[in-house]
């Protein structure tokens, strides 16, 4: 049996801003851990979020660039979910009311023929922050740092228009080479700067209906992306192949065996209990501020 890929991208974009999405820390990479945190981005009772206008003048750019309908009004909400790298236990985000949807971006395919690949939805988000575990399976600690907590990121999701894995990472250059151009991210994947979800299922060739997806969590190299993406369709068709069955679920790529594994059940939105951010007002933009152009603040 001829089996089709299909892939679609979840790409998570921090935003080249001076300070954090909703508090005034410093949004700076390499410093001492723990060095620029607040009673806001850690979460502490009591402490309010603003939002940072820059953070907003970016991503509202990025989406004009990719073909999206901006919204005047869009939605802050409360993302619920635990982890010891999210001390306030939810992520502001935004959900049924995103900044943008819609856009496009062409993309150069493998026989030198353009593509264009469809976005879903653009929105905002904070960042959370970053474990380093101990060495060793049977490591009893892991330590944690807290200076990404709160930067800001915007997240671009892909319809499931890509067919290899070499779409994929066509992908990822040509929007690598719009946000570094834009100068709304400097673009260093190795510091997580720009790193993506990765969606995937297979199908037989001719066959309409989209088969069961798994994620492959947080991959930030182009050459992760192209190997993760390769293993997991293969792992796909062996399973339809043996006669088992796929299970919805987020997986890790491991780069050293060159396999993923199973990290959780794929979540679903009602997983999050999702709703409206009760300390930030509505985000409502000037139509002049996106069509006109932006501050350079």
């Amino acid at each position: 049996m001829n089996w089709e890929t299909i892939i679609g991208l979840e790409v998570h974009v921090q935003l080249a801003t001076q300070t954090k999405a909703f508090c005034r820390c410093r949004n700076i990479y390499g410093d001492p851990p723990n060095t620029h945190i607040c009673p806001v981005c850690i979460g502490l009772p009591g402490a309010l979020p603003v939002a940072n206008r820059r953070m907003i003048e970016l991503a509202a750019q990025l989406a004009v660039a990719l073909g999206a309908t901006v919204h005047e009004t869009s939605i802050w909400s409360r993302k619920n979910y635990f982890y010891p790298d999210l001390p306030k236990g939810y992520q502001i985000s935004q959900f049924d009311k995103p900044l943008a949807i819609g856009g496009r971006l062409p993309i150069r395919q493998p026989d030198g023929g353009l593509k264009t690949i469809g976005i879903t939805r653009l929105h905002l988000e904070e960042d959370a922050g970053k474990s380093f575990h101990g060495e060793g399976l049977d490591a009893a600690y892991s330590l944690m740092d807290f200076n990404r907590c709160g930067v800001p990121l915007v997240e671009i999701v892909s319809q499931p228009d890509l067919r290899s894995p070499e779409e994929a990472v066509s992908y990822l250059k040509a929007l690598h080479q719009l946000v570094v151009w834009l100068g709304v991210c400097d673009g260093n994947m190795e510091q997580g700067s720009l790193r993506c979800d990765a969606n995937v299922s297979v199908r037989p060739i001719g066959e309409p209906q989209f088969r069961t997806r798994t994620e492959i969590k947080n991959v930030n190299s182009f050459k992760f992306v192209k190997q993760a993406l390769e293993f997991e369709a293969q792992r796909h068709i062996a399973v339809y192949d043996g006669g088992g069955t796929i299970h919805q679920e987020t997986r890790l790529y491991d780069s050293t065996r060159g396999e993923t594994f199973s990290m959780r059940s794929k979540e679903e939105a009602h997983d999050y209990r999702y709703f409206p951010e009760p300390d930030l007002p509505p985000l409502v933009l000037d139509r002049e501020l996106i069509v006109v152009g932006f501050s350079e603040q």
